[in-house]
């Protein structure tokens, strides 16, 4: 094969419409397998590859990545509802909520929550002060985080109005056996049940405005709330759904025990190795992603998604299957994603990169495996003394989450054994 110049993709501007940035995306896509058979072609012929053919591959390769940001930034803005404008808030209720909210907000003016707290004979209050957010704020920061925090997304979400949330579960089923149609009947074993808990942590976040920008009657005070917060609630969310120990935040699912699959039981997480510490085996390499797969009952395997960061995901990209088609798949239209051998891919920075033992692969069915608990509601405190001449919002939720299932989840590890 003839060394073509292949040049990487550029970026020159970021795109305003879904279609465009996914049309770029395509576009880097196909550069990349043009370089990437070059790269194999060499190989194959020559026992190595060119250096500037590989410099080309990895260059398209970041192209690539770049492209799919673009593209989740898109996604985003699109998911972004419109706050309070509009007729976005239907009846007089929903109308005198926002108001009061708004007036709270801007001025510290308590009267009005506290009139429709008497009202409603709701707790709209708490023991340490701060109101709940009106439901449209609420209901805007969910969204986001659901969009920006993928595990939040692919996890079974439950609300809860207290502090824990109890669920039992049976790890083993119930046992039958067949019988003779006149045949003594034994009594079968009932499931033993165990009882998981999932407490609620606080996560805040402390956003700072001008008395001046709150005056302003143009600025959507809750719509800057939301902005504000959002983005810093999901950062935190994502990293402790993944590695939070569980202490004071969410416990992620590889903090858990880990074990190697053939020796899986319950309580623990089952692995699969790659064979090569930091690597994939330099034989066969996509072995171990088919392996952990079928680790996997039907059940689960059949609702599966890799959950892996972007960097281990460009590494992947390069894979095919012995007739020469490419395992990794780029999305089949504007706002869906990618897959590899016919399962999503999630992208969850918060994985760690490959290394000499690490878990940087994940798949499994998270709906059914990892479970996230919302305490109901979103406070917010006004605070204009702490830091003048700034207002300081201190805003708060509870969170929690963990493994509602261990055998739903599987994981790569990067070592010999």
């Amino acid at each position: 094969m003839q060394n073509k110049d292949i040049p990487a993709p550029e970026i020159k501007a970021i795109p305003d419409t879904m279609g465009a940035a996914f049309d770029g995306f395509m576009e880097a896509f196909e550069a990349f397998k043009q370089a990437n058979d070059q790269r194999l072609d060499e190989i194959e012929h020559k026992l190595t590859s060119d250096v500037i053919t590989r410099d080309k591959v990895e260059r398209i390769n970041k192209a690539i990545d770049e492209q799919a940001r673009v593209i989740d930034q898109l996604a985003l803005k699109k998911l972004r509802p419109a706050l309070g404008r509009g007729g976005a808030m239907k009846g007089l209720d929903a109308a005198e909520r926002k108001a009061a909210f708004d007036a709270y907000i801007r001025r510290g003016d308590e009267t009005g929550l506290r009139e429709l707290q008497a009202k409603s004979m709701d707790e709209t209050t708490s023991a340490d002060g701060g109101y709940l957010v009106p439901d449209e704020t609420d209901t805007a920061i969910g969204t986001l985080l659901s969009a920006i925090s993928p595990i939040r997304s692919l996890a079974t979400v439950r609300q809860v109005s207290g502090a824990v949330l109890k669920k039992p579960f049976a790890p083993a089923s119930m046992s039958a056996g067949w019988v003779a149609e006149n045949g003594a009947r034994s009594q079968t074993d009932a499931p033993a049940l165990v009882e998981l808990s999932f407490p609620t942590m606080e996560l805040y976040a402390m956003p700072a405005a001008t008395q001046s920008l709150l005056d302003d009657a143009a600025v959507d005070v809750e719509s800057w709330i939301a902005s504000e917060v959002d983005t810093a609630f999901a950062e935190q969310e994502g990293a402790a759904f993944v590695k939070g120990d569980g202490t004071n935040k969410p416990k992620g699912f590889l903090a858990y025990d880990t074990v190697a699959d053939s020796s899986w039981a319950w309580g623990s997480l089952g692995y699969v190795a790659t064979g090569a510490a930091g690597a994939f085996a330099t034989s066969g390499p996509s072995d171990t992603l088919i392996e952990t797969v079928y680790a996997l009952k039907a059940g689960h395997r059949q609702n599966g998604t890799f959950v892996m960061n972007r960097k281990t995901q460009s590494e992947i990209r390069k894979f095919k299957d012995t007739n020469g088609n490419y395992l990794w798949m780029p999305p089949a239209g504007p706002g869906l994603t990618a897959t590899l051998m016919g399962f999503a891919i999630a992208e969850a920075e918060d994985m760690p990169d490959i290394a000499a033992d690490s878990l940087s692969i994940a798949f499994g069915d998270f709906r059914a495996g990892y479970l996230v608990v919302d305490r109901m509601g979103v406070k917010v405190l006004r605070d204009p003394y702490s830091a003048k001449p700034y207002v300081l919002f201190y805003t708060t939720k509870r969170v929690g989450g963990g493994v509602q299932n261990f055998e739903a989840i599987k994981l790569i590890k990067f070592a010999a054994s």
